[in-house]
């Protein structure tokens, strides 16, 4: 016991020594980092940031891209809730996902965005993964094209686009370009200017599409148009990517919200796919999401899956969990699916009458700028055309 207490006391005085405290050091070796310059903020995500710092009490939030209540409060749906009982009362363990995911909750997704039945789903034409949300999602595909796309390395996005597209792409190793979309002067689709735009783009290169509820503009074609889309992009032999963030959260109709989608695989294209579960679900903070690679062959779909789980394993190794299981409760039990089918509407139509309410509202003082105009697009968007100086 002497012994033991006497090596005690010599290593607790060796710790309390400044000899080896940090309070110690007498002289720091130069600075590895003094050449980083300050980054600017995010542009969406400072807003939020200068928010928080305002102390004007009536200052309201329009950067925020998540749903809110009538107090302005986060809001958890309904059928979240009820599925995250029923997932509690199953004591579920907290072991790793596969690389890939859940299958089952990849299986739910791929039918959610092609609807029940596909052939697609159905005879394995598919590469589906979770990933992390949409933007996890758009990266693996981001480097899966980076690396195994046979054309051109260039992606070609609408203008305007969300802002984080371009760097998603950038930092895999992409050229990004643009091709026009929004007219200003109606604040609506440019149709005609994205057709030229997009008969212009050189043979075997890569498009960007927003499926629905486009970002940040609210502008979406018509069925009709979207049909000429497609028939441009494979006239021109160019290879389409949908990022779907908003499926049931635009119109309150989630096979309305995929018309695009769908349209585009029953025309023969092969695509990629990313979706997300933030806005029709409200899981944000979740990080649910799927990428999928709709493929000719299964040979084609069972390869591309070997190397999409290769891109994954030193980028995050596993996905999350726990939103996927809820995900996966509310589209496998019949009652929770409708109770959320009824949610998303909800949450869409609240949406489309407080728009009509600002937009009539605005009117009547009198405005005459095209913010009246876009306040009749989709979702939560709203493109002013406003510079910060406007502020």
């Amino acid at each position: 016991m002497a012994t033991s207490s006497r090596i005690a006391n010599i290593s607790s005085n060796l710790f309390k020594s400044s000899q080896y405290g940090i309070g110690s050091v007498s002289c720091r070796a130069s600075s590895w980092w003094s050449q980083v310059e300050m980054g600017p903020p995010d542009a969406i995500l400072g807003v939020t940031e200068a928010y928080k710092k305002d102390t004007n009490s009536n200052k309201i939030n329009l950067g925020v891209g998540a749903y809110r209540d009538d107090n302005g409060k986060p809001f958890v749906l309904p059928s979240v809730l009820k599925a995250e009982e029923r997932l509690s009362a199953k004591k579920l363990d907290k072991e790793y996902a596969p690389i890939g995911g859940s299958a089952e909750f990849c299986k739910l997704s791929i039918d959610l965005a092609l609807g029940d039945d596909n052939e697609i789903s159905k005879n394995g034409l598919n590469a589906t993964l979770q990933g992390i949300s949409g933007t996890g999602s758009l990266r693996i595909g981001a480097a899966f094209l980076a690396k195994f796309f046979p054309g051109n390395k260039v992606v070609y996005l609408p203008t305007p686009s969300w802002g984080n597209h371009t760097p998603i792409f950038k930092h895999s190793g992409l050229d990004v370009k643009q091709y026009r979309y929004y007219d200003p002067k109606t604040c609506g689709f440019d149709f005609q200017g994205a057709l030229q735009d997009i008969a212009k783009i050189p043979e075997k290169s890569i498009i960007l599409f927003h499926a629905c509820a486009h970002n940040p503009t609210g502008v979406d074609p018509k069925p009709e148009q979207w049909a000429e889309i497609s028939k441009v992009v494979k006239q021109k032999k160019l290879f389409p990517y949908f990022d779907m963030a908003y499926q049931g959260f635009a119109s309150g109709d989630v096979a309305r919200d995929a018309i695009a989608v769908r349209h585009f695989v029953k025309d023969g294209h092969e695509i990629c796919l990313t979706q997300s579960y933030a806005k029709n679900m409200g899981l944000y903070g979740e990080r649910a999401g799927a990428f999928s690679l709709i493929t000719g062959s299964k040979d084609d779909a069972q390869r591309t899956m070997s190397q999409l789980k290769i891109i994954v394993r030193p980028m995050y190794s596993n996905p999350p969990i726990h939103g996927a299981r809820i995900v996966t409760e509310i589209l496998t039990d019949p009652a929770l699916k409708s109770q959320w089918l009824v949610d998303v509407k909800g949450m869409a139509d609240r949406i489309i009458s407080m728009r009509t309410q600002l937009r009539d509202n605005l009117k009547k003082e009198g405005s005459q700028t095209g913010l009246v105009l876009t306040l009749t697009k989709l979702a939560c968007y709203c493109f002013t055309g406003m510079k910060s100086a406007t502020g």
